[in-house]
């Protein structure tokens, strides 16, 4: 498989990880959109939301809840969380994944 974000579970290639756990990795994303603007990626590779399955209801809880730890951790107050589903939404990378971005938002993504 020819996915970047799987490649950087797999540490094939190296990327700024501010969070892992045995589901989720949060990077901080290459082209920010605002002042702070991190990937909350889930391990396991759903292509987009139109892919996920029942048995994914606990991963995509889990992206939301890491979002909320991730921002108690680091005193964000107020922040944005998007899911962009398809390239017609604006999905680069087809591995699902939150962005969360906080700060001046000087777009979504």
């Amino acid at each position: 498989m020819d996915c970047l974000f799987c490649k950087i579970v797999n540490k094939e290639i190296s990327s700024e990880i501010i969070y892992e756990d045995e589901e989720i990795l949060v990077l901080k994303d290459t082209n920010p959109k605002a002042a702070i603007h991190f990937l909350i990626v889930p391990k396991k590779h759903i292509e987009s939301i139109n892919h996920l399955q029942e048995s994914d209801r606990e991963i995509i809880s889990n992206l939301i809840f890491t979002a909320k730890k991730i921002a108690k951790e680091k005193s964000i107050e107020g922040y944005k969380l998007v899911f962009n589903v398809g390239r017609k939404g604006g999905q680069i990378i087809d591995h699902i994944h939150l962005h969360f971005l906080a700060g001046e938002l000087a777009q979504t993504p």
